[in-house]
């Protein structure tokens, strides 16, 4: 009953991670804007045939084969994508015929998807492309085949844990920020058994690991935090593993490190189980779990639990499950894209605020 995210944004990201050059949204100029706006902080051209009323009724395939023609000639790119829109898509353009028209010297992936598509899920969005890719050759079967899985998986996680649970959900902004802080340390402080989850999506976490390169080791040096995190560098495609390999390297260089790897950054919907493993083999009393908490079964442990998500809509579901606290970052994507390193997020400065009070 509230607004959720599109397939065609969800395209568009899968797209980045292709590491696509262009992207053109065959729609209305405004379509998917933010979205669009976002991601050229991430290196990628997104361009808009900018379908008008009269396109809607006589159809826009001439446009579209010309704003292929001039992004290559603007941008010379490599590998494009095409994304259909609601409007484009309703009218039944044929993306396939307007590239083969076209005719450019690049790779060209036309991806149908429009706000309805599927079952309406995002992750609907990211589906198509990927096996547009794989069909081209630009992904092996079987690693579209694992992600696709994922995403399904993903998608479950959503319907049963999360926002898109069916009923309004009234954002929140979660428990205050410091108070949660204190209770963290003051858990590091007794002596308490105490793990540091990161179980996050793709980009977002080079904000949620910021938590995980603060000097918790000074607070009780003989009982250290662990850090449990879905850092797996060889998982997923490039621009993926780089996210990995660089968060792990600037974990590495704060003077703490990860003690147990679950899985890569796609996998989040089954790195939040094995997480859960983790913390009853390591008998854990109180965890901090951050990115996509909702993917961890925090109802089958007894532990007193931190979930530090982005999701405004989250923070009730997350209360539901049994955390006992939430707080809640804003704009995880927007500070996150075209980020190579860490970014400091607001638990992390109240974090660093109370540690400094309590040294």
């Amino acid at each position: 009953m509230h607004p959720r995210p599109s397939p065609i944004a969800a395209s568009l990201y899968t797209l980045r991670d292709l590491d696509a050059d262009v992207i053109i949204l065959h729609g209305p100029h405004g379509c998917c804007f933010r979205t669009g706006r976002l991601l050229e902080t991430d290196g990628v051209r997104v361009l808009t045939t900018a379908m008008s009323e009269q396109d809607f009724i006589f159809g826009a395939s001439d446009k579209l084969t010309e704003t292929l023609r001039k992004a290559y000639e603007m941008f010379s790119p490599q590998l494009v994508g095409v994304v259909g829109t609601c409007a484009s898509m309703i009218i039944g353009e044929d993306l396939k015929e307007a590239v083969q028209r076209a005719s450019i010297p690049a790779r060209v992936l036309a991806v149908e998807s429009h706000g309805g598509f599927g079952e309406g899920d995002n992750t609907e969005g990211a589906i198509i492309v990927l096996e547009a890719a794989a069909e081209q050759g630009i992904i092996p079967k079987e690693e579209a085949e694992r992600q696709i899985k994922m995403l399904k998986l993903a998608t479950e996680i959503e319907k049963t844990r999360g926002m898109a649970q069916g009923e309004y959900i009234r954002p929140s902004y979660g428990d205050d920020k410091d108070e949660v802080a204190l209770r963290v340390l003051e858990a590091i402080m007794e002596g308490r058994r105490v793990a540091f989850v990161l179980n996050a999506k793709k980009e977002t976490s080079y904000l949620f690991a910021d938590i995980l390169t603060l000097p918790f080791s000074s607070l009780n040096p003989d009982n250290p935090p662990i850090i449990i995190a879905n850092l797996d560098r060889d998982v997923g495609l490039p621009r993926i593993r780089r996210h990995a390999e660089s968060i792990l390297s600037e974990i590495e260089r704060s003077g703490n490190r990860v003690d147990h790897i679950t899985g890569g950054l796609d996998e989040y919907p089954i790195t939040g189980a094995r997480a859960a493993e983790i913390l009853r083999n390591e008998k854990i009393e109180f965890a901090v779990v951050s990115g996509v908490p909702h993917a961890l079964p925090v109802e089958e442990l007894n532990i007193e639990s931190v979930a530090v998500t982005d999701g405004p809509r989250l923070v009730e579901p997350l209360r539901g499950l049994g955390y006992t606290h939430v707080v809640a970052e804003l704009d995880a994507h927007a500070r996150t894209l075209g980020q190579s390193s860490i970014v400091e997020s607001d638990f992390g400065d109240a974090l660093r605020r109370n540690i400094e009070k309590v040294i």
